[in-house]
């Protein structure tokens, strides 16, 4: 690939978002640039003292119909789309009296913005651009002799060119940008279409896009084979792409993933009700609990599994305190997230310099609509989001024995967790605290004898007389097909059992509760977490 340079003799300047324009702009004129422009940003320009042509004296039409007509026009768009270098179209150029846009500057209505405001229907329609996706793919279209530009983060590219090469740019920097503006188009499309089917409630549209926005190139992804970039959606959900990170080194692919896991899973605990403390390890839960107060959830949930916490991710549901923080780092951990954090709590977490402090501003709400996406070979897998809450279920008992206040007071708090520990899962709580925890097997009586032999090993490294599981509950994510499974819960120690219900052998399950004297309940609600 050449060089084959391109000089700048006329840009058009088009942008809803003015950071850096009027420098941007200065820099052109210095360039002898002739500036041709729009609406607001023509009269930002001409106000700062630059000569610039409106483009309507360009098309010969004025701008109509409340400005949503103005570039859509073949002297923009020929001189955006010719050829230079092609005498049929250099022929039309002249004939027409077209002149050659040499520079297309713009970035587009900001209907995410709008979108996200919580304005009404009318307002986002009218913040969906035409002239400016349209310009955008012609101009990227014809990067061999047109550069474009989405935002202000590539002025100074273009300008270094500008110096560097007597007023013209390269074709390598044309064409890095003409597959930025093909992005940015795609992602604004996506953007439009997702919230017109949220809109018409359509749950499964003929064609589905996504598009995000990079936050960070990432050194690697699961493994130090493998590429990775983490991209921000439209979705505004708090957690791992919109927390500040205070301190600690750079995230990588694991960390983002595991404390996205460790957040969804707080969210469950609504701070005005308890505190509550997630420790996360390769996006399970290894231990969650609620207390009093966050060091007292944290300690009951590294207590279920401290060997698994070593080097895991923790995510608080109030803002982290000194005590708190204390506590955290006499453990290696990876990365605390949490709402907030005390001046204390940072300055002691400082002294931890790898450690991460995120702060992400508040919670995600368990119960919000939204879209999760996987990959398949040749596909996606696209799904609403499990947004079912227990707080919102009714806990119907199926054995003759009901739970305890206090049981049933677990079994709550069990199944709570159990929606966001992969499938096969099983959960044994007491106390509000995990004690044992089985996760991702492919049996489900594999998952209750795992969770109950992580909970042995914990009684031994806490020198207690028998495993916590002894007079615990137990809450399964999904039914239990046989009553093994069940009868493994029980063995270990569990008196009291949730679980959705649903089997072809419920009637079974429900007779081997009774026969050991367990209470069981049924939430009608499946957590699968694959």
């Amino acid at each position: 690939m050449t060089d084959h340079p391109r000089r700048v003799t006329r840009a058009l300047l088009s942008v809803s978002d003015k950071t850096g324009l009027i420098e941007f702009a200065k820099a052109l004129a210095a360039h002898n640039v002739e500036l041709v422009s729009t609406g607001g940003t023509a009269k930002a320009i001409a106000a700062a003292g630059l000569k610039v042509k409106d483009v309507s004296e360009l098309t010969g039409f004025p701008e109509m119909m409340d400005g949503r007509v103005k570039t859509l026009h073949p002297k923009v768009h020929g001189g955006l789309l010719a050829i230079r270098d092609n005498a049929e179209h250099a022929s039309a150029m002249k004939t027409h009296g077209i002149a050659p846009i040499d520079l297309l500057v713009v970035n587009l209505y900001p209907f995410e913005a709008t979108v996200d405001k919580g304005a009404g229907f009318e307002d986002c329609i009218e913040n969906i651009d035409i002239g400016g996706p349209a310009m955008i793919r012609a101009a990227a279209k014809n990067h061999d002799d047109v550069a474009v530009v989405v935002e202000a983060d590539d002025y100074k590219a273009v300008l270094d060119e500008l110096a560097a090469n007597n007023g013209a740019t390269t074709l390598k920097l044309r064409r890095r940008l003409a597959a930025k503006a093909y992005a940015r188009t795609a992602a604004y499309d996506a953007a439009i279409s997702n919230w017109f089917n949220r809109q018409l409630e359509i749950g499964a549209p003929d064609f589905r896009a996504f598009g995000g926005r990079l936050i960070q190139s990432l050194r690697y992804g699961e493994n130090p084979h493998q590429t990775a970039a983490f991209y921000a959606t439209p979705d505004k959900r708090p957690g791992v792409s919109t927390a500040r990170q205070l301190q600690g080194k750079e995230l990588s692919y694991n960390n983002i993933n595991d404390t996205d896991a460790a957040y969804e899973c707080i969210g469950e605990f609504d701070a005005k009700r308890t505190a509550a403390c997630v420790i996360v390890k390769h996006a399970n839960p290894c231990g969650v609990a609620e207390g009093a107060n966050l060091v007292d959830a944290y300690r009951k949930a590294l207590a279920c599994d401290s060997t698994s916490a070593f080097g895991g991710i923790i995510a608080m549901n109030r803002p982290l305190d000194a005590d708190t923080a204390r506590e955290i780092t006499k453990i290696f951990t990876e990365v605390i997230i949490a709402p907030d954090a005390s001046e204390e709590a940072i300055s002691i977490i400082g002294a931890r310099k790898n450690l991460r402090l995120l702060l992400a501003g508040s919670l995600p709400d368990p119960r919000a609509p939204g879209l999760t996406a996987k990959t398949v070979a040749g596909g996606l897998l696209v799904q609403s989001r499990d947004n079912a809450v227990v707080d919102d279920m009714t806990f119907k008992v199926v054995t003759k024995r009901a739970p305890t206040e206090a049981e049933m007071r677990d079994l709550k708090f069990a199944f709570r967790v159990a929606k966001h520990v992969k499938s096969n899962t099983i959960i044994y709580a007491k106390d509000l605290a995990t004690v044992g925890i089985g996760a991702g097997q492919m049996s489900r009586v594999d998952s209750a004898r795992i969770a109950a032999r992580k909970a042995q090993d914990a009684a031994s490294e806490l020198k207690l007389a028998e495993p916590l599981t002894k007079g615990s509950v137990v809450a399964s994510d999904a039914f239990f097909p046989f009553a093994d499974g069940m009868l493994a819960c029980i063995e270990a120690g569990a008196t009291a059992v949730v679980q959705p219900g649903g089997s072809m052998r419920d009637d079974e399950v429900i007779k081997a509760a009774d026969e050991h004297g367990i209470a069981m309940v049924f939430t009608g609600t499946r957590h699968f977490r694959h």
